[in-house]
Parts: C-alpha cells; structure tokens; sequence
C-alpha cells in the first residue's frame, strides 16, 4: 500500500513539473514504472481515479477541434450549408426522464454546455429515458470520477458512459468557427462588424475579399435581424465623410433607422457618415450642457449631437456641406420632434463659423455679464480636417474682449498616430490659433481607430486674445 501511495504521488509531482514542456502522459508512465520496477498493468487503478480526474490532465486531453466544422469546407468560396455537417463520437448518460433534472443540477460540471446544443435529447429505443449529454473536453477517457459515481447511485442511475452519435450542422456553429474553418489557415479571420439598424457594416483585409460574399453571408445568418452586410471599399471621402461600400449579401437596402441614447435616427448609410461606436461620446458631450446653453455644431451630421442638445432646451445651429445629410438632419428634426428648436444649415464649415456663428457670437457674448449667463460651445467632429479649422477663430470677432468665463468653449477632434496623441493634439490645434492652451485645455481619448492610431477630443476656451480683434484707437 505504501508503494502504491508513493507511486501514485510520484506520476502527480512528475505530470505538475513536466507540464510546462508538455511532457507526454507515456513518457510519466514510463519514469514511474522505472522507478516502481513494476509492470505498468499493476498501476491501472491508479491511471483511472487519479490521473485522468485532475483538471489538467483534462486541459491535455482536449481537442480543440473538436467543434469544428468539417474539413472538407476549408476554401469554400460560395456557401454550401449541407457542407458543414459532422457527427462526433460524445459521452452520454442514460436516465429515466423523471430524474433528469436532478442528474443535470448533480453534473453541472460534466454536462455539455455549448450553446446551441441540446443536453437532453430523447432516446429512440424507450420513450421512459433521456440520454443526459456530457461534455467530452470533460469526460475525455467516456468514465466518470469516481465522486461523480456515487452521486450518480444515489439518484439510482448506473453510472456507465454511453456513446452518443451527435450530428453537427451549419446551424450549430459559430459564425467564427465557420470562417476559421473556410479561409486559409493561419490567416485572420474577422467576425466583428459594426451594426447600423438592418445593416452589418464590415471592413474586411485584402486576403479575406476573395470569400466576402461567403462572410457576409455567415454574417447575416448568424446575426438575427441583420437583412444587409456590406463592406466599405475605399477610404472615407473627406469632403462629405462618406464611403463607397460593396453589398456582400441580402437585400440592397441602404436606408435604414438606429437607436441612440433613446432617439432615433433615419439615414441612408451610403450618403452619410455614422458611426454606433461613437454613442458614448455623443452622450458626454451633450451632457456637458445645460438648458439654455448655446451650441454650434460646425460639422453635425445627422444629428447625433444637435437633436439630443435641442432635447436638453439648448439653443442649437446645426450645420453640413453634405447636401444629404443636411436633408436627413431636417428630417430627423422633424421624427424627434425638435424642428422648431434647431437652425439648421448647408454651409462649409469656415463659411459657417464666419457667418451665422460669427452673428449669434457678435449678439450672445455682450450679453453674457448679466446673472444667469448660458454657455456657448462649439462641436467639431471632423477629425481628419478639424483642427484645420481652428484659424478660423483669430479674431473673428472685432471689440472689447467679454467676461473671461463667457469665452466659448471648443471641443475639436482629432487623430493622431503620434506616441504621445494628447500633446500632439495639443501642439497642433496652438499652431493652427497662433498661441498656447498650456493649463486651459484638456484631452479626452475617444477610441482607437487603428492599430497606433488614436481618436482624440481637445476641449478649450477660445483666449480672448485669439477671438478678438480690438479696433484701432
């Protein structure tokens, strides 16, 4: 018995040393009955109740293919469904359907958990059973621990392992283990996608473009609701912040409607910019303001920052060079019902902040030393060409600075590749106004857009100095 115990605790200390160098279960074996000078047939017992119940040797027992598709599937271009179906080998308890359920709470550790699959199915031979189905990452050898057992007779159910022949098909995949399964080995897969109403918005790399129609397809499958996936195929054009884009699969269809922070949005997604990801940051800015505040939106959109700040009884000027999304921020207007609280324009973004924000400016900031002054701020979210636009405020007023805590406040975006992105930011948006923000501004990052690729917001009072032109005496 001794030699048992200590033959048994020499395979556990050997198996824990070796792991890191994924040392083989054979070649333990092998060192113990060396060093037991026993046949390994007298350790059997042994092999079954200790080794084969430690998680790790579970973790080495695994195959990751388990769930994968079949083979034969790898470089299909054009989707064939039938393709995909595989039937595994899988441990399997049978019980009677009564205690089913006490069985499934006894075994949540062993039973199969994968979503999409049943863990109870019917068996065909007797209408009384149930075969309870297990994981085999987790029952690996088709035997239960030995704890697992005696669980098992006491609910009087025999504890032999049956082997169930469980049919996989496309519809029991995941969309990214289909596209792991279908494109070259080694190569990326993107299952990711950005989500507009009925749309699926993808970006997909070069080596991916031979399958993109087979991806948006698995796309539309897998995603409930999603009617259209589309691709973009070049940059976005800077002059209107839109893209030209490729229908990968469903209907043509490109107008569609969106949620965001409770109000909805109508737009046509091949004529206009949006971006879901930017949601967050809408809604941190507009709760910046506060009811009777002024804002300028230089570069609006559809609305996305106009819309909720006219809902917050902000006094808003809205403003697009593109002739359509100008005409959907109108009509967006109208569905959240706040038309009659924002101007809206069709101007370039230096044309407006020389014209109707220089006028609202002109006649707002006098004003401002009296109680109850509102806040002026001024949006730029065009962060490939904002801070281009930032010259536009040297003096663009004319007379006698107002109260320091009146001065507008900007909030521009920006990208930057630069290590350091909030000083590069910085830097750029004091060379564009002629003077330094040191100590009266602040950066927010936004998200990344790119590998070492940032999107930032750098928000300042204009210095009286820079907005103002005082007149010769």
């Amino acid at each position: 018995l001794w030699r048992l115990g200590y033959c048994a605790r020499l395979l556990k200390t050997n198996h824990f040393r070796t792991a890191a160098s994924n040392t083989s279960f054979p070649a333990v074996w092998m060192l113990l009955a060396q060093r037991s000078g026993r046949i390994p047939g007298f350790f059997v017992v042994v092999k079954k109740n200790t080794f084969f119940t430690m998680p790790e040797t579970m973790e080495d027992k695994t195959n990751p293919e388990l769930y994968l598709p079949h083979p034969g599937v790898r470089g299909m271009t054009l989707l064939n469904r039938e393709a995909f179906k595989r039937t595994l080998v899988v441990p399997a308890l049978k019980v009677k359907k009564e205690i089913v359920h006490s069985v499934l709470k006894s075994l949540k550790q062993s039973v199969l958990q994968r979503p999409g699959l049943k863990r109870v199915v019917e068996d065909p031979e007797d209408e009384d059973n149930r075969f309870v189905i297990l994981d085999p990452h987790k029952v690996p050898e088709f035997s239960l621990a030995e704890s697992e057992q005696q669980v098992l007779k006491q609910l009087g159910v025999h504890p032999e392992v049956s082997r169930y022949h469980l049919e996989l098909t496309y519809e029991n995949f995941k969309s990214e283990e289909i596209l792991r399964a279908v494109l070259p080995e080694g190569q990326e897969v993107t299952s990711g996608f950005s989500r507009v109403g009925h749309i699926a918005h993808l970006n997909l790399r070069d080596h991916q473009l031979p399958y993109r129609h087979l991806i948006g397809q698995v796309i539309m499958d897998k995603n409930p609701g999603i009617t259209c996936v589309v691709n973009k195929t070049n940059i976005i054009d800077s002059t209107y912040r839109n893209f030209e884009m490729e229908v990968l699969a469903g209907e043509n269809n490109l107008v569609t409607k969106v949620k965001e922070n409770n109000l909805t949005y109508e737009l046509d997604f091949s004529k206009v910019y949006w971006n879901p990801r930017l949601s967050t940051e809408h809604s941190r800015i507009v709760q910046l303001l506060k009811a009777g505040d002024v804002l300028f939106d230089v570069f609006a959109g559809i609305g996305p920052f106009a819309i909720p700040a006219a809902k917050r009884k902000c006094r808003v000027f809205a403003n697009d060079l593109n002739p359509e999304s100008y005409t959907w921020l109108l009509h967006n207007c109208k569905l959240n019902k706040v038309d009659t609280k924002v101007k809206v324009f069709n101007m370039d973004g230096r044309d407006f902040l020389r014209g109707p924000v220089r006028e609202e400016l002109s006649k707002e900031l006098p004003l401002l030393k009296e109680e109850h002054k509102p806040a002026i701020h001024i949006v730029m979210n065009l962060p490939a060409l904002a801070l281009e636009f930032l010259d536009v405020f040297r003096h663009l007023l004319v007379g006698e600075p107002c109260s320091p805590a009146g001065l507008p406040t900007v909030h521009c975006y920006g990208f930057s590749k630069h290590s350091d992105p909030a000083r590069d930011i910085q830097e750029r948006a004091e060379a564009t106004l002629g003077t330094s923000l040191a100590g009266r501004c602040s950066t927010f990052l936004v998200r990344n857009v790119a590998p070492n690729k940032e999107m930032l917001c750098l928000s300042f009072q204009i210095p009286a100095d820079v907005l103002y032109k005082r007149p010769c005496p």
